[in-house]
């Protein structure tokens, strides 16, 4: 640490604000926010630190700055004008290679209702509505859209004297000939920003009052077309899913999920007590941060992308261990309403959750099933990456996890998953019922005991030798694995431990760890066997306790 930063350490204020770091090329390097800067900053330059990330990133500190703000709410508002104006190399940005539309209502004497992407978000171009992550949903609204506020298409007219096959085929009102007043074009812009907002009981009033007008005045095509609109909305409303008969409630319901390396945040609107979209967010970035870091990073990147449309209510129970009070100060002034958020505590509140969880689930499932198939199509690169950054003598053709599962030292069980050419082969998974720990929890006795057995069936049909055994656990366990392995001589098979902490790769007789990527195949590889280990001793596990519940 040199001189100026060690003297900027000392007289750091107990305030809240932004802390910026500098790398030796006076490059921003990481931007900060904290309730009390003292505190935060020093947390990273503490002799212990756990995190690699932060270790590495502290080793490239040369210079920091901070910025002084009148509370946590204005620090978040801060933070995120400094990362988007900076992009720094350690910051983590929500990333999942999509640029997510939006609708954008344009700035015209006649709006028109086009599709843009985020780069493109200009507050001077007009209003925007999104972000739409379903590509395939949003076009089939627009199409609704279309059919249902027959708005302008075209930029400039097609013809100088009539209009064009769009007002043939009732798509558009031709307000370039005059068709269709300016007051009436506006109200028209109106109804179609309630839609977009989800404000379908007003929407459908103000069209019954139009209809009603046009009656009254005797113009009765008009009448007809906003009647058929109506309806058609009607129709749309009946599909969408009725969460509550409180018309009044406006929330978010968020769930978020993180594995692997894996983040997945789903966000279900509700508008007028009805479900009207799901928002569902993909992240494989092989993340170092917890799921709470991870999850304040979704909520200030989320809200600060979204133009219109903020909620009453964010119901998000991750919340229960991050201090809300900012967030919301910082949504209030975002949003320029008093938005809650709460933990959906109450009876509604938890079968929400319920349902977003259980989407946010299918989406991990479906996001770790498209990893999975990329690293079978390039198994053979994957495997070589592997079989090199390990030092390994075969290459992971066949690969074994074991993994022990017990609940003080009852029922003890073991499994072995295996596989093949990065595939789970589940015909030639095993399962084991450990006999000498019952009673007296000793994993390390437990992996002899099955690894023992493993060893005794080489060869046999059924049992073909593994090219790599991964052992869940560090360096302790695998020393004791390898006391096996010299006992009964076992040879041409490579050992690995794989430890959960750091997710740092241990082989045997060597004291430092290796580190695959974070954003590796290899390690998702690794961490997908470890959990199918871990998932198929589980099982057995609990399926041996009920067998004897069901006994007594």
């Amino acid at each position: 640490m040199n001189e100026a930063l060690s003297q900027t350490l000392k007289v750091l204020p107990d305030s809240p604000g932004c802390y910026i770091y500098y790398d030796k090329t006076g490059t921003v390097i990481y931007v900060g926010k904290a309730k009390n800067l003292k505190k935060r900053i020093k947390s990273y330059f503490r002799k212990t630190v756990d995190r690699l990330k932060t270790k590495v990133l502290v080793s490239h500190i040369e210079k920091l700055e901070y910025i002084l703000t009148d509370s946590e709410a204005e620090a978040l508002i801060l933070e995120s004008q400094l990362i988007k104006k900076h992009k720094p190399k350690y910051n983590i940005l929500l990333k999942d290679d999509k640029k997510y539309p939006y609708f954008l209502i344009t700035d015209e004497e006649y709006p028109r209702i086009t599709v843009v992407r985020k780069k493109n978000l200009n507050p001077d171009k007009g209003r925007f509505y999104g972000p739409y992550t379903d590509a395939r949903a949003m076009y089939a609204t627009l199409d609704f859209l279309k059919k249902l506020f027959p708005l302008k298409q075209c930029k400039t007219p097609k013809f100088k004297s009539r209009p064009c096959i769009y007002y043939d085929i009732g798509r558009c009102m031709a307000p370039c000939q005059g068709k269709i007043t300016p007051e009436e074009y506006q109200s028209l812009i109106g109804q179609a920003e309630l839609f977009l907002k989800g404000k379908q009981s007003e929407l459908l009033k103000k069209l019954m009052d139009q209809i009603h007008k046009y009656s009254d005045s005797e113009q009765f095509e008009k009448a007809a077309k906003l009647r058929d609109s109506y309806f058609d909305l009607q129709k749309t409303l009946e599909k969408q899913k009725v969460v509550t008969e409180n018309t009044k409630l406006n929330e978010d319901v968020l769930s978020f999920l993180y594995e692997n390396g894996i983040f997945i945040a789903v966000v279900m609107q509700i508008r007028e007590g009805r479900l009207i979209d799901k928002k569902q967010f993909a992240y494989t970035n092989q993340f170092d941060e917890d799921l709470i870091a991870l999850t304040e990073i979704f909520i200030r990147d989320y809200y600060n992308m979204l133009q219109q449309d903020f909620p009453d209510k964010i119901i998000a129970s991750q919340f229960e261990n991050i201090d809300k009070k900012p967030y919301e100060e910082w949504l209030n002034i975002l949003s320029g309403k008093n938005i809650k958020i709460t933990y959906g505590k109450t009876k509604k509140g938890l079968e929400l959750l319920k349902l977003a969880e259980k989407n946010a689930q299918n989406l991990m499932d479906s996001t770790k099933i498209e990893e999975m198939s990329k690293i079978i199509d390039d198994f053979n690169e994957v495997g070589a990456y592997i079989q090199e950054k390990l030092k390994l003598s075969n290459f992971p053709y066949r690969m074994e996890c074991y993994d022990i599962s017990h609940i003080q030292g009852t029922n003890t069980v073991a499994s072995m998953v295996v596989f093949v050419n990065g595939v789970s082969k589940k015909s030639e998974y095993r399962k084991f019922k450990v006999k000498s720990t019952e009673g007296k929890p000793d994993d390390f006795m437990s992996m002899k005991e099955v690894l023992s057995r493993r060893f005794k069936r080489l060869g046999d049909k059924g049992w073909d030798k593994p090219d790599l055994i991964i052992i869940d656990g560090g360096k302790g366990q695998l020393s004791s694995v390898m006391e096996i392995v010299k006992e009964m001589g076992v040879s041409g098979i490579d050992f690995v431990s794989l430890a959960k902490r750091e997710e740092e790769i241990f082989l045997p007789e060597k004291s430092n760890p290796v580190i695959f990527p974070k954003n590796s195949n290899a390690l998702f590889l690794f961490q997908r066997i470890r959990d199918e280990a871990h998932r198929f001793a589980i099982t057995y596990h609990r399926n041996l306790r009920s067998k004897q519940s069901i006994k007594k």
